[in-house]
């Protein structure tokens, strides 16, 4: 049997609803791990890239983005509201933890990153990818 207008429909209304509640919720999740992760960093994202700090606002994208690939993952693996909440959170603890790991491992980042120092950016941002990755994959198992 080949799909309809007249069979699209009713499950369309109830799969939006779903849709929309996993995304929204991995959209706070997002928002969440954002919000942590300028918490705990040594330096005011916000207040340097106000000011044109290149290397602050390459580190802030990449937090966004290594933030989002294993929600991502989780979100395009899991059916459950409840899984992608409890995984969503192991996935922003992660990727926070890999943050202050970074901190410990590149001495001195956040004199570096108040300088404009790109090239710390760019290393920290790598690093911080390579780990989302990896968290994205052994979430997807």
């Amino acid at each position: 049997m080949e799909p309809t207008i007249t069979t699209i429909l009713p499950r369309l209304g109830s799969g939006l609803f779903v849709l929309l509640l996993h995304l929204l919720t991995t959209l706070a999740l997002l928002a969440l791990g954002a919000l942590c992760y300028m918490g705990v960093t040594p330096f005011r994202e916000r207040t340097l890239i106000a000011t044109g700090n290149t290397a602050a606002g390459l580190v802030l994208a990449g937090t966004l983005i290594a933030l989002a690939i294993p929600l991502a993952a989780m979100l395009a693996t899991s059916h459950i509201w409840l899984d992608i909440v409890v995984w969503g959170l192991v996935a922003v603890i992660l990727q926070l933890a890999t943050f202050v790991l970074a901190v410990v491992v590149f001495r001195n980042l956040r004199a570096m990153i108040e300088a404009g120092n790109v090239a710390a950016a760019a290393a920290l941002v790598g690093v911080q990818i390579a780990i989302a990755l990896l968290n994205a994959a052994a979430m997807a198992g």
